[in-house]
């Protein structure tokens, strides 16, 4: 699999089994699947720290969701794949087994608690709804008034930057290179060359770029969706679990509009994680305060004494957004060494490790655990070589 090595720049290249660019928690993923097979691999990346990005800018929630089918046998795969490696983690990932808590603030939202415990229940998946009592009991920052919850025990969260440096690093990584501040500027089925006219060869390339994809292969068919987020001073005991609005769902599966929910993350540290906001065609990182605003609001309304907490910073990343939700795994269309990790949208650190264990099956001919087809690049984008 390893190709011919090559001079560029005045150097003479390494050639390797496996490069993948994009170091975020989805590329270091990958690139520690690779590596754990005996492969030889490298990974670069534009920034000068492994984590960056959109991984740097996410929440880091380790949830099961059920918006589609495929979405359901990523999410909940890798949420195995996650406990599996838990205890390997190191203190600075942060992993927190806090489980996620869905609010419901009337009787049509319980009706979605409903369904949403059916959905589960059946698939084996450990959830319990929750009376407005019961609610209370779990979560007694809540405003007065809600109707009710789903209690999904079995989520978590981490710190995703942390992460991703743990799998480029983690014992037995010596089989993974890494190039920072590397920018690749050309793929092709031989490898890359890199901005300064440099070239990596590889036997097979993994774009795990989000949505900067666009750049390397313009007919990618990725958006950017910007976000804001929030963190506070530290509350010990303030929050429990992961809580997130039913009212999401709705906000998250607009392509169009901007729109805002709420979402809050308990961090190891006592600190609060305040979500979330969604925008389309906003290319700007800076902060708008106009979005933030609401998405605060929306927070305070969930849990009052929100207002009365500081902030210690706040910040925006953007998600890789498919048309139909679901991301892209597996070989490009156009190339035959060529594949892809990207459009994750607002799970790529959820579905991080199973992607890269998909992706591996797939290059290594091994069966997957999960279809790896309704992930599959070619089922609606064409891309030309």
């Amino acid at each position: 699999m390893v190709g011919e090595k090559a001079e560029a720049g005045g150097r003479k290249a390494r050639s390797f089994d496996v490069l993948v660019v994009g170091a975020g928690i989805v590329g270091a993923a990958c690139a520690r699947e690779f590596a754990n097979a005996g492969l030889r691999v490298a990974i670069c990346e534009q920034s000068d720290v492994i984590g960056g990005g959109a991984t740097a800018a996410g929440m880091g929630h380790l949830a099961v969701m059920d918006d589609s089918d495929a979405q359901f046998a990523l999410t909940s795969y890798s949420q195995k794949l996650w406990r599996d490696l838990s205890q390997q983690l190191p203190a600075d990932a942060e992993y927190l087994p806090c489980g996620s808590l869905w609010v419901a603030a009337d009787g049509e939202e319980m009706q979605e608690v409903e369904r949403k415990y059916r959905f589960y229940s059946e698939r084996g998946i450990p959830v319990e709804a929750l009376d407005a009592k019961q609610l209370y009991e779990a979560e007694p920052n809540l405003r007065p008034g809600l109707a009710g919850g789903l209690l999904m025990p079995a989520d978590s969260v981490c710190y995703p930057p942390c992460a991703a440096k743990y799998f480029v690093e983690w014992p037995g990584a010596a089989q993974i290179e890494t190039f920072l501040e590397t920018k690749a500027a050309l793929v092709s089925d031989g490898g890359v060359r890199t901005q300064d006219g440099s070239e990596i060869p590889a036997g097979l390339t993994v774009l795990a770029t989000g949505a900067a994809i666009s750049q390397l292969i313009p007919e990618i068919e990725v958006r950017p969706r910007k976000g804001h987020l929030l963190i506070t001073d530290r509350y010990p005991g303030f929050l429990r679990h992961q809580l997130i609005e039913l009212g999401y769902l709705k906000s998250a599966h607009s392509l169009t509009a901007d729109s805002v929910a709420f979402n809050a993350q308990p961090r190891i540290t006592g600190q609060i994680l305040l979500g979330s906001s969604r925008q389309y065609g906003a290319e700007d990182p800076r902060i708008e305060a106009p979005i933030l605003s609401r998405m605060l609001q929306r927070a305070v309304e969930y849990m009052p004494a929100l207002a009365r907490m500081s902030a210690i910073r706040t910040w925006t990343g953007f998600r890789a957004a498919t048309p139909d939700k679901v991301p892209l795994i597996g070989a490009c269309p156009g190339f035959r060494n060529v594949y892809l990790a990207t459009g994750h949208e607002g799970l790529g650190i959820s579905t991080s490790l199973a992607t890269a264990r998909l992706l591996a099956d797939l290059v290594l001919g091994r069966d997957s655990e999960v279809s790896r087809e309704p992930y599959s690049p070619d089922r609606r984008y064409a891309v030309h070589a």
